[in-house]
């Protein structure tokens, strides 16, 4: 077990995170240089290069974005580029290592990876590269870290973005920390899916990006690694947003996961009461029910954005320190972010200073947890778990439906993916059993919620079928800080449905039973009921290793 109190999250020094299975190798230093100078700027031990410029303004990077072929000024003033990979690749993506048993990721072993990395060093030797160096966490937390990037400066735009999701680099900054994201947008990789790759090599806290132009791989190179290390040090980081919702009884901390295009985003903005976000992906819950956030900025999916629903993400975004990639604009610049004839993973980035938001050093216990579920048919609008087995066992179902943000692999089908985090490089049982183990710590009703943010009875091609609207999920998350919402026992699952909700006008939503029994379709129903009772349990079947009692969770 880990240490108790302070001292678990404290941030060790390199050798000191290391399991001896995967210790450090100097071979894995091979063609990595000690020191470079640019400038009068001390990089570092990366890869040497023709030319590198560290840690540009914003402004400098918007000159670099001004020359690329591939950039267009938009009517807010921002810059939109459009790229040729719309999304994460993740059949491209390995976890390095000669010990493949310990990642449930598809792995590479380290000779394989060591003549990728020779071939990137000797790319980089000719390129002009820019250096983005912060830290992935705000200054108190102590799961902060030292993060950097380091690309192609033909592909500025990428910088630019992760520069702005990064929290400052200090004096107290350290290069030996470093979670590094080596990136080279044009360098292609022959033999691999699409000839991309991204590997992760956590030995070295490095990961690189070959043939990808796609700024979702510069961000979560960095998270993801920084994901598998605060796992080491007793934390859960959840694939999650973060608000902060006041409430005659004082303020309510949630957390929101869900898979990207679900409806973290749009949810930890909406506003309830007032309502501050903190953070939008990615958050840390630890002992007792503390959190953690990561980010200094968002990236937010922009298909469908309306400034009716969604005015914080909206006006963000629509301003000239924003950055955008993949969003149709016209050849006057006008923006259309309904428009999915490219793709409908159009994204945008922009700093939290941008908007009013709570601060992420003041974030203190997380009060209640929502697991977006994007489904179609059984799933009500909410419910609440009854049971610590039940929150985990839902948690590893993860289920919802596919969207453009995982790929044309991924979209429009259904999905489980345990804590909706696709990141997570260890197996699946042991973040339901750390949860688990952080909500038996809290000496706090800390509520765990499924929350519906898709449709009930059907798809839109089934009569009588119907949706989910924001403004009904909204009204749900601010009943959950108000604790509002009456409750009885759904006899089917086990967990608990709502029979009110205040400013909600559809039970029908709230419990889907009646709205097969109005349809005439009750046979159906029970037909569905049992169907996926049966499919939920194999599922987490699949998972060796679980708590005892959370297959049954759902029976």
């Amino acid at each position: 077990m880990p240490p108790k109190g302070p001292e678990r999250f404290r941030v060790c020094p390199d050798s000191a995170l290391r399991s001896p299975q995967r210790g450090r190798s100097q071979t894995a230093r091979r063609g990595v240089a000690t020191a470079v100078e640019k400038g009068g700027a001390v990089v570092g031990t990366l890869p040497p290069a023709r030319s590198i410029v560290a840690n540009p303004t914003q402004d400098e990077l918007r000159d670099f974005v001004r020359t690329m072929p591939n950039a267009q000024r938009t009517e807010f003033g921002n810059f939109n580029v459009t790229t040729e990979v719309t999304a994460r690749s993740a059949g491209s993506t390995f976890v390095v290592t000669d010990d493949p048993s310990w990642s449930s990721k598809p792995t590479m072993p380290r000779d394989q990876y060591l003549a990728e990395a020779e071939r990137q060093n000797a790319y980089i030797a000719e390129q002009d590269m820019v250096l983005v160096e912060g830290y992935i966490g705000p200054e108190n937390s102590p799961l902060k870290r030292p993060a950097r990037v380091f690309i192609e400066a033909s592909n500025a735009n990428i910088p630019g973005m992760q520069q702005q999701l990064y929290y400052p680099k200090d004096a107290d900054w350290r290069e030996e920390e470093a979670f590094t994201v080596l990136y080279t947008p044009n360098l292609s990789a022959p033999g691999y899916p699409e000839e991309r790759l991204v590997t992760i090599d956590v030995d070295e806290w490095t990961t690189r990006v070959f043939g990808i132009d796609y700024f979702g791989e510069s961000k979560m190179g960095g998270l993801r690694m920084w994901m598998d290390w605060a796992f080491r040090q007793g934390a859960l980081a959840m694939h999650a947003g973060a608000k902060v919702i006041p409430t005659e009884d004082g303020e309510k901390v949630g957390l929101i996961i869900g898979l990207s295009g679900t409806g973290k985003t749009t949810t930890t903005f909406t506003r309830q009461n007032n309502s501050l976000p903190v953070q939008d992906d990615i958050v840390a819950l630890t002992e007792a029910g503390d959190v953690y956030s990561t980010e200094n900025g968002c990236f937010a999916k922009t298909f469908g954005l309306d400034p009716e629903f969604e005015p914080t993400i909206y006006h963000a975004l629509a301003s000239p320190e924003a950055w955008l990639e993949n969003v149709a604009v016209d050849e006057h610049g006008r923006v259309d972010f309904f428009d999915d004839s490219y793709t409908a993973n159009g994204r945008g980035t922009f700093s939290l200073s941008a908007i009013d938001h709570f601060d992420p050093r003041k974030l203190g216990k997380a009060d209640f947890l929502l697991i977006l579920n994007a489904n179609e048919t059984l799933q009500p609008a909410v419910a609440r778990m009854a049971s610590v087995e039940q929150a985990v066992a839902y948690f590893m179902l993860g289920e919802t439906k596919g969207t453009s943000a995982g790929g044309a692999a991924e979209a429009g089908k259904s999905l489980r993916v345990p804590g909706t985090n696709p990141f997570f490089l260890g197996h699946e049982y042991l973040q339901g059993n750390r949860l688990a183990e952080l909500m038996r710590s809290m000496d706090y009703d800390f509520g765990v919620f499924v929350l519906n943010t898709g449709r009930v009875g059907g798809g839109e091609d089934v009569p009588g079928s119907k949706n989910v609207k924001i403004p009904h999920s909204s009204a749900i998350v601010k009943a959950i800080a108000e604790e509002t919402i009456r409750w009885e026992r759904d006899p089917d699952f086990g967990y608990l449905v709502a029979t009110e909700v205040p400013e909600f006008d559809d039970p029908e939503l709230l419990q889907p039973r009646r709205l097969y029994e109005r349809l005439g379709r009750s046979d159906e129903y029970a037909r569905e009921v049992a169907a996926l009772k049966q499919a939920r349990q194999a599922f987490l079947a699949e998972h060796a290793g679980l708590e005892p009692g959370i297959i049954e969770a759902v029976g």
